[in-house]
């Protein structure tokens, strides 16, 4: 028999969630601060529960898909009697530490805990490119393995509850990064006549091609591994000087130059330390906190 699975939170990611467990014939109870959200998985065969403690009482595995960290203290810490024994799987975005903290909270109230980052948008859950990070005891996720991997498959990091969550805000940070350099570079065109339609897809030729460039004829990984920036086919000074040329572009047209900007300190730190010659990678040291000592 399939695993019962309680969800709570009914966000679109929760719904997703959702529908991919019923999807797979398991039997689904789910709760939502909001109750007429259940509507679609209710008609779809979930079991609306009236209570958090209801909730909580229908399922051995728990699965919070929440705001933060503090909505699960909000809904649950009303029914912490009924934690004990549970397995809390918390899909919530927060820092780290106070993940480290959720973990302690629920193993307090006698539940066990694992951090979870999903690392796909809603309609991607329960597709073979779906994926979710998990931190905290190995045996928890084992024994809900099955169950887990419908969301998305399962990778592993580590005993430590934040280190999910920390992977997660490094993958975003990535992402946001990447989202904000594509409109940046969009109203960078746009004064010159050259619109969205036009931009859009020239640009993401860059974003795609990253990982090439990246390994063309290099293993940026490990020479980071290793503390290595040769600096045979990219430098400091070279990539620092484009950096420069964006900043002036920008200002040129009175685009903003928050995010160049940022980027250029990189380049001026490592050039002004001696590593004008290192390849582009050493601006990593910049931004560790050794560069602020």
């Amino acid at each position: 028999m399939t695993t019962p699975v309680t969800l709570v939170g009914l966000g679109p990611m929760g719904r997703a969630m959702a529908h991919a467990l019923l999807t797979a014939g398991h039997p689904v109870t789910v709760w939502n601060r909001t109750p007429a959200r259940a509507a679609d998985v209710v008609a779809a065969g979930a079991r609306l529960a009236p209570t958090p403690v209801d909730a909580l009482a229908a399922s051995d595995l728990v699965i919070l898909s929440l705001t933060d960290y503090q909505a699960m203290y909000d809904i649950l810490g009303t029914a912490t009697a009924a934690l004990a024994g549970r397995t809390l799987v918390n899909l919530s975005s927060d820092s780290p530490d106070r993940t480290r903290e959720g973990a302690a909270w629920a193993a307090k109230h006698g539940a066990r805990f694992l951090t979870g980052g999903v690392m796909n948008p809603a309609p991607m859950v329960g597709t073979d490119a779906a994926y979710v990070y998990y931190s905290g005891p190995a045996d928890v996720l084992d024994a809900h393995r099955d169950a887990l991997t419908i969301i998305g498959a399962p990778r592993y990091l580590g005993e430590d509850a934040g280190l999910a969550q920390l992977m997660y805000q490094a993958n975003l940070d990535v992402f946001l990064t990447a989202l904000a350099g594509l409109m940046h570079a969009t109203a960078l065109l746009e004064p010159a006549g050259v619109r969205p339609a036009a931009a859009l897809p020239e640009l993401l030729q860059t974003l795609t091609g990253i990982p090439e460039m990246l390994d063309a004829g290099e293993d940026t990984a490990a020479q980071l591994e290793a503390g290595e920036h040769p600096g045979h086919l990219s430098t400091v000074t070279m990539m620092g000087a484009t950096a420069d040329h964006v900043v002036a572009a920008s200002e040129a047209v009175g685009v903003d130059t928050g995010l160049p900007a940022a980027v250029q300190a990189y380049y001026t730190w490592a050039r002004e330390h001696g590593h004008g010659g290192d390849n582009w990678t050493r601006i990593i040291d910049a931004m560790r906190p050794r560069a602020k000592a």
